[in-house]
C-alpha cells in the first residue's frame, strides 16, 4: 500500500496481483451518503440562493435611498401614532377607535409628497361626506318607522351606485379614484352599522378624529422629513427623456442596442409622466415650483419627445439598411446631414438645460434659426441629385456633359435605387427637424406658464428667428 500527496490532498493506493495500482476509495454508509448529500445541497444550493436575494435586496437600496427614506418615514409614523394605543390618557380620549388611526397611516403614506397628500385629502374628505349624509340617511330611516331597512337599502343601493359609476370618468378616476372608495366603505359602515349601534354619532366623531390624528402624522413627516416630490421627479424624468433623445445621436452605429435602450426610456415614459402629473397638483409650493405650477404641460412635452423618439427608432432603422449607399451618395448628403444633426443635439440640450434649471433661454431663437437654415441646406442638397433615367445612351452623356459644365464636375449621376435609402434617411431627418421644433414650443409655453425667469447670458443671434417650411420638397 503506497500514499500519494496531490494538489493537496492525500490519495492512498493499493498493489494489485498484475502490478498496477488502484486507487483505495473510502466507502459510506447510508447515512453518511444522506448526510453529505444534504450538506452539499444546503452550502451549494440554499445559501448560495439566500446570498444573492441578500445582493439583490442592498443593491435596491443603494440605487434608490429614495426607497430607504420611506420605509424609515413609514416606520416612525406607526411608532407615533402607535402612542395613542399604549397612553391610557390618550386611548381613553379616542375610545376603541385608535385602530383605526394606524389603518390610516398603512393605507395613505405613499413614498412621495403628493401621493401621501392625495390620499390624505381623499381620505379625509370621503369620511366627513360619508359620515354625514350617512348620518343623515340614519335619522331620515328611524322617522320612517317599519320602513327604516328599506330606506336604508335604498340609499346604500343609491349612493353605492353613484360613487361606483363614478370611478369611470376618467377625469374623476386620476385624482379622486381613492375618495370613491372610501365614501363607499365608511357610508355602508355609518348607514348599515347604525342600525344595530346606538351612539352613532359618538361613533362616527371617534372615527373622523383618529383619522385626522393619522393623516397629520403622515402629512408632517413626508413634508418635514427628507420629503420626496413628485413634481421634482417629473421636472428630473423629462429632461433626463431629454438629455438621453440627444445624447443617442453621439453614438456609433455600432452601438445599436445601447442606443435603443436609451431613447427607449422616452417611448416608455408616458405612463410614469402622467402619474407624476397628476400626484404633484396636490403638492404645496416647494423650491422653483409653485402652488399652481402647469404640471400638465410636462406630459405635452413628453408625449413631443415620445414623436421624436419614434422618427429617431426609423433613422436607427435606415441606417442598418442590408444595402449600403455608395461613398459618392453619402460624400453628396454627409455634410448637410451632419450639419442638421448637430444643430438638432444643440437645441435639445438647451432645451434640457431649461427644463432643469427652470430659466428661459437667451440663444434659442438663434439655435431654431440655424436648425432651420440647415434643413433648407438639406432640402436644395435633395433637388440637386443627379439622377439617372432610362433616357437612350446619346442623351444621357449629353446631360451628363451639360451636367458637368454647371457644377464642375462636382457630382456624379446616380441611380434612383442608390439614392433612395439615403433620400429615405434625408427625409427622416426633415421630419425629426420638424418635431423638435413643435417641442420647442412646447418648452417655450411651459416657460411662459411657469414665469420662468430670463437667462443672465447675453441673448445671442439678436431678433427672434423666423421660421422656415419643414416640409419636404418631393
Amino acid at each position: 500500500m503506497a500514499s500519494k500527496e496531490e494538489a493537496g490532498k492525500l490519495e492512498w493506493r493499493i498493489s494489485v496481483d498484475n502490478g498496477t495500482t488502484e486507487r483505495l476509495v473510502p466507502t459510506y454508509g447510508p447515512s453518511q451518503r444522506v448526510f453529505l448529500w444534504l450538506n452539499g445541497f444546503v452550502m451549494k444550493v440554499m445559501v448560495e440562493r439566500i446570498a444573492k436575494s441578500m445582493r439583490n435586496i442592498w443593491r435596491i437600496g443603494a440605487d434608490d435611498p429614495a426607497k430607504v427614506v420611506h420605509c424609515l418615514k413609514v416606520g416612525l409614523a406607526l411608532s407615533l401614532v402607535s402612542i395613542f394605543y399604549y397612553m391610557r390618557p390618550l386611548y381613553d380620549g379616542v375610545g376603541g377607535n385608535a385602530m383605526w388611526a394606524i389603518m390610516t397611516v398603512v393605507v395613505v403614506f405613499e413614498s412621495t409628497v403628493g401621493a401621501t397628500f392625495s390620499k390624505c385629502v381623499n381620505r379625509v374628505v370621503a369620511t366627513i361626506l360619508a359620515g354625514t349624509l350617512g348620518i343623515a340617511v340614519h335619522w331620515v330611516a328611524t322617522q320612517s318607522g317599519k320602513a327604516e331597512i328599506l330606506v336604508t337599502a335604498c340609499s346604500v343601493f343609491l349612493f353605492a351606485f353613484t360613487a361606483t359609476y363614478s370611478r369611470f370618468v376618467p377625469s374623476f378616476k386620476s385624482r379622486f379614484d381613492y375618495g370613491a372608495m372610501i365614501f363607499i366603505l365608511t357610508f355602508s359602515l355609518v348607514s348599515v352599522g347604525g342600525y344595530r349601534v346606538d351612539k352613532l354619532f359618538d361613533m362616527a366623531q371617534q372615527r373622523a378624529s383618529t383619522i385626522a390624528i393619522g393623516t397629520s402624522i403622515c402629512i408632517v413627516i413626508t413634508v418635514f422629513l427628507c420629503p420626496i416630490w413628485a413634481g421634482s421627479q417629473l421636472n428630473r424624468l423629462v429632461q433626463s427623456c431629454v438629455a438621453e433623445y440627444f445624447n443617442t445621436k453621439d453614438m456609433t452605429i455600432n452601438e445599436d442596442e445601447m442606443k435603443l435602450q436609451r431613447f427607449k426610456c422616452v417611448l416608455n415614459s408616458k405612463g410614469t409622466e402622467e402619474a407624476m402629473a397628476n400626484l404633484a397638483r396636490w403638492e404645496p409650493a416647494h423650491g422653483s415650483f409653485n402652488f399652481r405650477h402647469p404640471w400638465q404641460q410636462y406630459v405635452k412635452i413628453g408625449a413631443t419627445m415620445r414623436r421624436c423618439a419614434y422618427c429617431l427608432e426609423n433613422l436607427c432603422i435606415c441606417m442598418n439598411y442590408e444595402t449600403e449607399a455608395p461613398d459618392q451618395v453619402k460624400n453628396h448628403f454627409g455634410e448637410a446631414c451632419l450639419k442638421l444633426s448637430s444643430s438638432s443635439s444643440k437645441i435639445l440640450r438647451e432645451l434640457a438645460d431649461m427644463i432643469k434649471n427652470t430659466r428661459k433661454s437667451s440663444k434659442m431663437d438663434y439655435l431654431v434659426f440655424d436648425m432651420n437654415s440647415a434643413v433648407q441646406d438639406l432640402q436644395e442638397t435633395l433637388k440637386t441629385v443627379p439622377i439617372e433615367t432610362n433616357k437612350p445612351e446619346e442623351e444621357k452623356e449629353e446631360d451628363v456633359k451639360s451636367e458637368e459644365d454647371k457644377k464642375g464636375d462636382r457630382t456624379m449621376p446616380m441611380s434612383l435605387l442608390e439614392v433612395l435609402p439615403v433620400a429615405t434617411l434625408v427625409s427622416l431627418l426633415i421630419e425629426n427637424a420638424a418635431r423638435i421644433q413643435t417641442t420647442v414650443e412646447a418648452v417655450d409655453e411651459l416657460a411662459n406658464l411657469a414665469d420662468f425667469k430670463q437667462d443672465s447670458k447675453k441673448k445671442i443671434g439678436g431678433n427672434k428667428a423666423t421660421k422656415i417650411s419643414l416640409s419636404v420638397t418631393h
